[in-house]
């Protein structure tokens, strides 16, 4: 292209110049211009052609090329479109051979269905031919044959079971007998225990009649502080020099007890003294729950026990089951556990443990749920007792399977401890459960921090968060209260519900 426009930009200028030349020179030069010009012209021209040939063979390559990169393109996608189409055809063909298949296999199914409904036919006309003749013969129906045979066997095997259970009940009662009494009587010849169980005794000797009014403060302050701080009731009334701490929860009665004691030796009786000697009293109980705790493991010789359940054998110095001391009754399930397991050939130790374990569940706290048993058990796998103790202490009241001898054994020895003259008293426990069930009751309600029930159980005292409930709040929880005992207890007489709400406010002046 460039060398075309010099072409014809040398043409014009060679017109120019012949021209100019023309109009002043002479017809020599101007002919010999001429002649130049037309060679250039020439030479112009060939160069354009040769430029032009060039570029149009040029163009005609690319062309050609991508002529067949397209030939090569289409080639390829027909021959994809051709094995596609391929293997389009083998899969119809696969596809209607295998339909083909399953219509032969379809008819087959329907004939091979058709003959064995004839059979059946046939085998069921057979059946009831046969049945029919039978029935001719025998006089009876099938179902009255069938219930005649039945009763007949079922007869003569409830006769041949009954009297093979009785045999072997027989021999399992004599053999039973003669052990258990051998097991029985040696452990308790080997072991004697207290007649009658210790009870706590809760009076409080005055050193002169003087000391009631103290006790009582003025406008009734005193006593109000003392059963606020320490859950228990006191009772003044005509008995010289005495006053009695009433109280069903027996560790915060023996709290109650020295916590009097050192007040009337002390002789400051006023709502703070109260409350430093109670809370002073209830760490020196917490040490004396310790030692009666490491006292019992000590006289079983059980060792390893994790802090918090020594703490809790201790507890129980202070509960009574029956009017039964039942620390000491753990022990005494533990001693004669052992005894029975060495007269059975069997390791005594794991039966001392599991004996002095088995009522841990009364030292928990009541607002935990279920029955002593599965408390109990439910503590000693937190605090990393062997399976087979917690097996012995969930099952010895029955409440779980008693599918060990150590179950068996627990279980035997505390019936044995309790049934022993003297042991227990039905009255005292009945009242102490009437009083546990209202304090339980009363802790059921939110909002509710303590709970106190005194005078007999005619009494109900609930210490209130000041925080979560107000005034009006206080006297719907005292009425929600009362008509839960109403519906939900027994109780003699009338109970009565005081609700307790107080905002106390300390500073220290120094």
């Amino acid at each position: 292209m460039d060398i075309a426009i010099g072409l014809v930009v040398g043409i014009i200028l060679g017109l120019v110049a012949w021209r100019l030349l023309g109009r002043g020179g002479d017809d020599t030069e101007a002919a010999r211009l001429r002649a130049e010009l037309d060679t250039a012209v020439e030479k112009a021209r060939a160069e354009a052609e040769a430029a032009a040939r060039a570029q149009f063979d040029r163009l005609s390559d690319e062309a050609e090329a991508e002529q067949a990169a397209r030939r090569k393109e289409i080639a390829e996608r027909e021959e994809r479109l051709r094995k596609r189409e391929e293997a389009i055809e083998r899969r119809d063909e696969t596809l209607d051979k295998r339909e083909g298949t399953l219509t032969r296999r379809e008819k087959e199914a329907g004939k091979r269905e058709r003959r064995l409904e004839r059979q059946e036919e046939t085998l069921e006309g057979a059946i009831s031919e046969h049945r029919e003749r039978l029935e001719a013969v025998a006089g009876l129906s099938q179902q009255e044959a069938r219930a005649l045979l039945m009763d007949e066997v079922r007869d003569e095997a409830r006769q041949r079971s009954i009297d093979q259970v009785r045999v072997i009940e027989q021999e399992a009662r004599e053999l039973a007998d003669e052990r258990a009494r051998l097991v029985v009587a040696a452990a308790i010849q080997r072991y004697a225990s207290e007649h009658v169980a210790d009870r706590t005794v809760a009076s409080v000797t005055l050193p002169s009649e003087d000391m009631k009014g103290r006790i009582i403060g003025r406008e009734g302050r005193n006593i109000r502080a003392f059963e606020s701080a320490t859950g228990c009731d006191v009772i003044i009334d005509d008995t010289p020099d005495a006053v009695v701490i009433s109280c069903f929860n027996p560790t915060r009665r023996e709290v109650g007890r020295l916590s009097m004691e050192r007040l009337l030796q002390d002789g400051r009786i006023h709502p703070a003294r109260i409350e430093e000697v109670v809370a002073r009293t209830r760490k020196e109980v917490d040490v004396v729950v310790r030692q009666h705790g490491e006292a019992a493991s000590l006289e079983l010789e059980v060792s390893g026990l994790h802090p918090e359940i020594v703490k809790a054998l201790g507890r129980l110095h202070f509960v009574t089951s029956f009017a039964q001391n039942v620390l000491r009754h753990s022990v005494e399930v533990g001693i004669l556990a052992g005894m029975m397991a060495a007269e059975l050939g069997l390791k005594p130790a794991p039966a001392r443990r599991a004996g002095l374990l088995h009522d841990i569940g009364k030292a928990v706290e009541h607002d935990v749920e279920g029955s002593h048993a599965a408390v109990g058990a439910a503590f000693l796998r937190k605090h990393g007792e062997k399976k087979g103790i917690i097996d012995a202490v969930a099952a010895h009241h029955g409440e779980a399977p008693q599918d060990s001898v150590l179950s068996q054994l627990v279980a035997a020895a505390n019936n044995l401890s309790a049934s022993r003259p003297g042991a227990r008293s039905e009255s005292l426990a009945s009242y102490i459960k009437r009083l546990e069930d209202l304090e339980n009751l009363a802790l059921d309600f939110d909002g509710v921090e303590r709970c106190f029930a005194i005078q007999a159980g005619r009494e109900v005292r609930v210490m209130v968060d000041n925080a979560k409930l107000n005034d009006r709040d206080a006297d719907l929880l005292a009425r929600d209260i009362a008509r839960r005992i109403e519906s939900e207890l027994s109780y003699p007489g009338e109970v009565k519900v005081t609700v307790i709400r107080s905002t106390r406010a300390v500073q220290y002046a120094r």
